[in-house]
């Protein structure tokens, strides 16, 4: 009965907080607790959550571990309480009512005895006695009523009215309507300002900081991308940071609410509230206002690197070609790679076309060699250094065949060819053969290799070392995952790093499903996963609509149909006299199928969609294809940039403030968010997208701080 309460409170609380409808909260949690991921729910429990998509069933993962915390704290304090037997059934009552912990942790409060604070010290010199008198503010001649309370600890009536006063410091500290009238003028009114420190001001790393020497602005409309700038200086030693309000209005109100009287009591009630307020309730408050800003401007800066994220991952990819791969370098050469549709290393050389080699002849015979040898379709060059070089080499070369040349980005290669992975994948080969893999493979797809780099090394965040970490981990996980089962995963060549994300798998599964497959051969359909040491009834169930097996002997098996939906599909087809080969792709038929038929208890309306759907373009990858860009070869420098060039480009960094473009040099450019349009933009997003090719403006280029503002050009 108890847990039936508390399962009903959960869906309350969940509801208030999200709007979203009870039943399907409801169903939801109980999903959730029968271990289903939000993929898995999303694409395949419809009727039960009301067709929810992931991100509001994340929501509800999201305030269900909310309110989890918030009822564990409750239990915690409510055990004190009992022990310390001040628990009433009233003070009872508003904790188990809160639905905050700030609320909550007020209440608890008072109950919080800290021996070595200023208002127990005078507890224990017998002074809360007089601290009640003049809190009562009914009393006179104060010095004679002190006189009573010296003792071998309290010398004289001062001492005895100063330790009375720390105790009404600490009851007026405590007092929950004063605490949340100080945190609406903080949360109204509150300004931040910061100072440098003098003996930084010229350290050369304090000079990105110089904007923040002197700032100041409101608390509440300090962009996140700001505001975590101005908390880096601060930590980096290099700037003072310093919360304030007007203070004497605020004390000013709380000296109203707090005294009704005056007597000689009222003088001391005055002192008591200054020192409260400026020893316990501004530092305290004024830090938690700071923190909570911090928290969103975290939770901004969070959901600007998952959307990122995202497009990366969901970048086009060229599919399975065979690829020749450059890590493009001067002195050291260029590492090259031969790779077969299926990413698979088939060979390895350096060529030297650049200085101080210099062997461009040589270095072009190679390669022309190699694309005959390996029947190469296209070819993969890194956007690292002497990337514009190699480029330009390569388009001046004449091969027997179309040969498509992209240009790739690199970032976080480097990690990965040091990373275990890649040691584990290539273990005979060094880091410069596995950076030229990664490059390769990352055009033929994105998603299959970005899995397995750490997404902060991948660099499209903002401020991303800087943020809550936990919360940082977890948001990027949660979009690998939607990713990785959005596009769904080939059984038969995916990697541990790319399974492991798949809908109930997970790492240690994922390592079996691989040495199943070396030990036994390819997987000839869903169900013999099944045979996999670890996958249970319950990983099957998660896990099958997300894994594909290509040339299967069921074709439902190379679909994001569900083996449980099978029965469905086959009753389809037999009702229009087809096979399940014969119905698939077969739009005509499919249209005129009457979905209602096939309705059940478990089935509805919107699952039978996503079947007919499905069954449309089974398998359809829904990422658009790699499409060539070249880069303005005129423009190899920042010295080769002027005021008022169009120059196309690759938006490779999309931040709350503005997006970063890639135009082929070492520096990337700027288009401010101001800059985006003629219009205001709220979100940049709205504009533009990662890996977008468009056309930029250079507004101004500051060579000796190597920066470049660009705005976006008009005519896309």
């Amino acid at each position: 009965m108890y847990f039936q309460f508390q399962y009903m409170q959960l869906s309350s609380f969940i509801a208030l907080k999200t709007d979203l409808p009870a039943a399907g909260i409801a169903n939801t949690i109980r999903l959730i607790n029968e271990d289903c991921t939000i993929p898995f729910i999303s694409r395949y429990r419809k009727e039960l959550t009301g067709n929810m998509d992931e991100v509001q069933i994340g929501d509800i993962v999201k305030f269900k571990q909310l309110f989890e915390a918030l009822e564990k704290r409750k239990s915690t304090i409510l055990k004190t309480l009992r022990e310390q037997e001040v628990l009433t059934d009233e003070l009872k009552s508003k904790i188990e009512a809160t639905g905050d912990l700030t609320s909550l942790e007020d209440l608890y409060l008072p109950f919080k005895r800290n021996r070595k604070t200023k208002a127990e010290k005078a507890r224990n010199n017998g002074l809360e006695p007089l601290a009640k008198i003049v809190i009562s503010q009914k009393a006179g001649f104060l010095n004679s009523i002190a006189a009573r309370y010296i003792n071998d600890q309290v010398t004289d009536t001062k001492s005895a009215l100063e330790g009375s006063r720390h105790i009404i410091s600490e009851w007026i500290n405590e007092r929950q309507s004063i605490r949340n009238k100080l945190r609406w003028h903080l949360n109204k009114f509150a300004r931040i300002q910061t100072k440098v420190i003098k003996t930084k001001a010229e350290d050369e790393k304090a000079l990105k900081f110089q904007n923040y020497f002197q700032w100041e602005e409101e608390l509440s409309s300090c962009p996140s991308h700001r505001l975590l700038a101005i908390l880096r200086a601060e930590r980096e030693g290099f700037i003072r940071v310093k919360i304030e309000i007007e203070h004497e209005r605020v004390l000013k109100e709380i000296k109203q609410k707090v005294i009704h009287s005056q007597n000689e009591c009222a003088d001391q009630i005055e002192l008591a509230i200054e020192d409260a307020y400026k020893r316990l309730l501004f530092p305290s408050l004024s830090n938690e206002v700071l923190h909570e800003t911090t928290e969103k401007a975290d939770d901004k800066s969070i959901q600007v690197f998952a959307k990122n994220l995202r497009q990366l991952l969901l970048g086009a990819p060229l599919g399975e070609k065979r690829i020749l791969a450059i890590d493009p370098g001067y002195r050291s050469g260029c590492k090259l790679v031969c790779l077969n549709a299926q990413g698979g290393l088939e060979y390895n050389e350096n060529i030297y076309p650049h200085a101080p080699q210099n062997d461009r002849k040589g270095a072009m015979r190679k390669i022309s060699s190699l694309v005959d040898a390996y029947k190469i379709q296209a070819i993969a060059i890194g956007n690292g250094t002497a990337s514009r070089e190699t480029e330009a080499l390569i388009r001046k070369m004449h091969f027997n065949k179309d040969i498509e040349v992209f240009v790739v980005n690199e970032a976080g290669a480097s990690i990965y060819s040091a990373s275990k992975i890649a040691r584990d994948e290539f273990p005979d080969y060094d880091v410069t053969v596995r950076g030229a893999v990664s490059i390769g493979r990352r055009l033929a797809d994105p998603l299959a290799e970005l899995v397995k780099i750490d997404p902060k090394s991948i660099g499209v965040g903002q401020y991303q070392h800087d943020v809550d970490q936990n919360k940082l981990k977890q948001s990027l996980e949660a979009v690998v995952e939607s990713c990785v089962n959005t596009i769904g995963v080939n059984l038969n060549t995916a990697s541990v790093s790319l399974l492991k994300h798949v809908s109930g798998i997970g790492e240690k599964t994922a390592h079996h499903i691989v040495e199943y497959r070396k030990e036994n051969g390819p997987f000839s359909s869903r169900q013999d996963i099944r045979k996999v040491t670890g996958l249970g009834p319950k990983a099957f169930e998660q896990s099958a609509g997300f894994l594909r097996i290509k040339n299967p002997e069921n074709p439902l098996d190379d679909s994001a149909v569900h083996p449980e939906s099978y029965p469905i599909v086959e009753q389809m087809a037999k009702d229009e006299n087809k096979t399940v080969s014969e119905l698939i792709g077969n739009k005509t038929v499919l249209v005129k199928i009457d979905l209602r038929k096939y309705c059940s208890e478990d089935t509805g309306l919107p699952t039978l969609k996503d079947i007919i759907k499905e069954l449309e373009k089974p398998g359809v990858d829904p990422r658009e294809k790699a499409r060539i860009f070249t880069f303005d070869q005129n423009i190899n420098t920042i010295e080769d940039l002027r005021e008022g060039q169009l120059l196309p480009g690759i938006i490779n960094n999309i931040t709350n403030f503005g997006c970063f473009v890639d135009l082929g040099i070492k520096e990337n450019g700027l288009i401010h968010i101001s800059n985006l349009s003629d219009t205001f933009v709220k979100d940049v997003n709205e504009i533009v997208s990662l890996h977008q090719q468009i056309i930029v403006k250079v507004l101004e280029v500051d060579r000796e701080r190597k920066r470049i503002q660009l705005s976006l050009h008009k005519n896309q």
